[in-house]
């Protein structure tokens, strides 16, 4: 057969001489041992935790390495498409201080560029051009209902599925036969002819997992769908070179794909890339485990971290505890250094399912929320409240001085223990409401409605909010002891029955009545910053609720 009539035939016209494409596309100017590493989504709309897990782990080998990290957008399935996805993700990754060197949406050094594998259709073409040309690619003209056929056929006969061998039938056409269905204009796909024997057993170093061993692959793949678009097979094989990524670190999934990509680079002429591939993120569902779903578990979704308000250093301190196991001890010993400071290894990933706790996010979260200053954290509040709050929250965070005076109780800045109340903007903002707003009760008084409102009434004949902490303290002793408590702690714990309760059970009804709850920090720092007028209103208020 004449392959290289059938080359034009298929593709026709002038296509750039391939060795042209690599003078396009030169090896990268780059340090000895840097490494080119990518992320490369579908504009699907949904980036994940799974994106999020391998974009850090490549940011890291990058950077840490002198090299280069990269966005490429793999837009070959258009079905898939959704409108402002890939602005969606660049937003996702930026709060996560995701930062790409090049790439799409991101400018810089565009040498490498169009980062849209759509806007890449003539180099893909002139590839596959070469490739009919060497008797490596031919047309198949099955249907979709003929392929389906074949693979009932295949399941009937317990063989595997797919395009190969005997089961191939376009492979084998003769010349006449080819012609004749271009002529009635019959559709067709490009596919690879696969030169693979699955009795062939391949020894492959994975980056992650070590030594491992995959079969040949014998799969005539499409390389070529009937509209001109490559699939994702063959486009990834052909920008991997071209942009010159040393090393794609990319989920366990892709592992039964890895023999056609193997055999692509290989037939393509190109020097592989290494691989790693890193284990799936697991969530324990009662006695089992299983890998998080899109459907069952919103805690898949990047979004989930920014709408809740995570803090971008806290997820990213908990995935790097997933992804190198020795990095919870050097955090341990340098809880407050750079994260770049830790040297990341490829080798010390997992290379079995990681569990994903939230509970241990919301620990870390919570630590990692109790480092910030005051204004650090009104900061943090605030631009989340900006992009995600309600009208309330946003509300909350308006009045910057008065609410740096609620962070500097709630968080103990300036002092020794700092709290650590806080897991997220949202959850903050919402947890200091009763600074702004008068608030529900959400703790029970533990005495009676008449003794609560006698409580109420003595410590208003006597508040006065000009007193400094000692004087007012002493004056809620003084309506202790006169309704039966104990003034002193030390009175009450000797002889607890003569006495109606405790002092704390009176500073604890004076909390309820003002804060709405029984566990908030110093109440009279809290009466100062809320100020002598809303706190009669409140006390008053509870006075006159019969609970």
């Amino acid at each position: 057969m004449d392959y290289k009539k059938l080359a034009e035939r298929l593709l026709p016209g002038e296509y750039l001489p391939l060795e042209e494409y690599e003078r396009m596309y030169p090896p990268r100017a780059l340090p000895t041992g840097a490494e080119v590493t990518r992320l490369a989504p579908s504009p699907t709309g949904f980036i994940h935790l799974g994106n999020l897990f391998v974009a850090i782990a490549n940011e890291r080998i990058a950077h840490q390495s002198g090299g280069k990290l990269y966005l490429r957008i793999e837009d070959t399935d258009l079905k898939r498409k959704v409108d402002g996805a890939v602005e969606a993700v660049k937003r996702a990754l930026e709060y996560f201080d995701i930062r790409f060197d090049e790439g799409a949406e991101i400018g810089g050094d565009d040498t490498y560029g169009p980062w849209y594998q759509r806007q890449r259709g003539e180099i893909y073409r002139a590839y596959v051009k070469d490739l009919i040309a060497r008797g490596r690619a031919y047309p198949c003209f099955c249907t979709e209902e003929e392929l389906s056929e074949l693979r009932e056929q295949q399941t009937a006969e317990k063989k595997i599925t797919g395009y190969y061998g005997a089961y191939a039938k376009c492979r084998n056409l003769s010349e006449e036969k080819i012609y004749r269905n271009l002529d009635a204009g019959k559709p067709y796909v490009i596919r690879l002819r696969s030169m693979g024997d699955p009795e062939h057993k391949l020894r492959f170093r994975d980056e992650i997992k070590g030594e491992i061993t995959v079969t040949e692959n014998d799969q005539d793949v499409v390389i070529l769908k009937s509209d001109g678009i490559p699939t994702y097979h063959f486009a990834h094989a052909v920008d991997d070179h071209l942009m010159r990524t040393t090393l794609v670190i990319r989920g366990e999934e892709w592992l039964a794909s890895l023999p056609i990509h193997l055999e692509l680079f290989d037939v393509l002429g190109f020097p592989r890339p290494r691989y790693g591939h890193n284990c799936s993120l697991m969530k324990q569902d009662g006695e089992t485990r299983r890998k998080l779903s899109k459907r069952k578990d919103p805690e898949l979704s990047l979004e989930f971290y920014r709408k809740a308000g995570y803090l971008p250093r806290a997820v990213k301190v908990y995935m790097l505890t997933l992804l190198n196991s020795n990095f919870e001890e050097w955090y341990l010993k340098h809880p407050d250094a750079p994260l770049e400071d830790f040297s990341f290894s490829v080798r010390k990933m997992s290379k079995s399912g990681t569990l994903f706790d939230l509970d241990k996010l919301n620990d870390i979260s919570r630590n990692e929320l109790a480092k910030l200053s005051a204004e650090e954290m009104y900061d943090f509040l605030f631009s989340w409240a900006q992009e995600w709050g309600s009208d309330a929250q946003r509300a909350r965070v308006a009045n910057r001085e008065y609410l740096l005076r609620v962070l500097a109780l709630c968080m103990g800045t300036g002092s020794k223990k700092r709290r650590k109340d806080f897991e997220t903007a949202a959850q903050a903002i919402d947890h200091i409401a009763y600074f702004f707003e008068t608030p529900e009760q959400t703790d029970a008084y533990r005495v009676t409605a008449e003794m609560k409102n006698a409580i109420l009434s003595a410590f208003l004949q006597t508040y006065c909010a000009a007193d400094d902490a000692q004087v007012w303290f002493a004056k809620v002793k003084e309506v202790a002891a006169s309704l039966g408590f104990a003034a002193e702690m030390k009175e009450y714990r000797a002889a607890p029955e003569a006495y109606a309760g405790s002092v704390a059970d009176v500073a604890e009804v004076l909390r309820i009545a003002v804060t709405g709850g029984a566990n908030t920090p110093d109440l009279w720092t809290i009466m100062q910053i809320l100020g002598e007028e809303q706190v009669k209103a409140r006390i008053t208020g509870a006075m006159e609720d019969r609970s």
